[in-house]
């Protein structure tokens, strides 16, 4: 692992990071916020996922979410958001190829070779974070935003008892009646929708639920609602009877205006989970 960066921040440490990733065959990168507390003890960890186009930087920058976790005592870590670099395959399109690993590992040529984002997050980040740094490997939960919430409820529900809480920020919410989705799932996974259910959090919440407690923020001037579909989502909570709070947030949109207007309350909501 090399250190590309580490500076100051809320009492805290701020750092970014790279490593040679097996699961995905190239370099990854990743930033993690560690409050004061860990210098003393290991400290719950908050994952937060990003959305089409991002890397690591962008939530990291941009949300605002170090000052809140500072006050918690947790980490929030800042996963990279698809494999890079020479060699990988990648598209024209902004919502394929790098930049859009959607958090699955996929099956199709020519991105089966280096698109394992599910056993990156799920497996390998995880097991590296935990040896070489200061966090609690019971004590984890997850947000994100866009295909990140996407990738948040979908990881959330498929590794149960991973983690404590699950909220997402305008996430992707029925990708395979979606056409952000559609086109994703077909070309890293295939045309058989049979293996597109375990992607898509709609059904997941149908099928099986999330384990905790969970909290959903859309805005109602979201610009993409109709590729979000947060209607769908909610009435699969509201029939499962989950535990879960989904919020409609007048006059917000999909930008990182909107996540750093309700990151606090996130953060809040899983140092809850993340204490008891």
């Amino acid at each position: 692992m090399k250190i590309l960066s580490e500076n100051a921040c809320f009492g805290g440490v701020q750092g970014v990071y790279s490593h040679a990733s097996q699961v995905c065959d190239c370099e990854m990168t990743f930033g993690l916020f560690l409050p004061q507390e860990a210098q003393q003890q290991p400290v719950p960890l908050l994952w937060y996922l990003s959305g089409l186009t991002c890397t690591h930087e962008n939530a990291m920058t941009k949300a605002g979410a170090q000052a809140w976790a500072a006050e918690a005592g947790i980490a929030v870590i800042f996963p990279d958001t698809s494999p890079r670099g020479e060699g990988v395959a990648d598209d024209a399109a902004y919502d394929l190829g790098q930049g859009a690993g959607f958090y699955l590992n996929a099956t199709q040529e020519p991105w089966a070779a280096h698109y394992a984002m599910w056993d990156y997050i799920a497996d390998e980040l995880p097991e590296l974070v935990g040896k070489e740094f200061a966090v609690d490997a019971g004590r984890q939960s997850i947000t994100g935003h866009s295909m990140g919430g996407h990738g948040a409820l979908t990881l959330a529900m498929g590794l149960p008892g991973r983690f404590r809480s699950v909220s997402a920020f305008s996430p992707i919410t029925h990708p395979s009646q979606s056409e952000w989705g559609k086109k994703q799932l077909t070309a890293y996974l295939g045309p058989d929708q049979a293996g597109w259910a375990r992607h898509d959090a709609t059904l997941m919440m149908r099928e099986s639920g999330f384990d905790g407690p969970m909290l959903i923020d859309t805005g109602t001037k979201d610009q993409f609602a109709d590729l979000l579909m947060p209607e769908a989502l909610a009435e699969a909570m509201a029939a499962r009877r989950q535990q879960g709070v989904f919020r409609m947030q007048p006059g917000y949109d999909h930008s990182y205006f909107f996540v750093s207007s309700f990151i606090a309350d996130h953060i809040a909501f899983h140092a809850e989970a993340l204490h008891q």
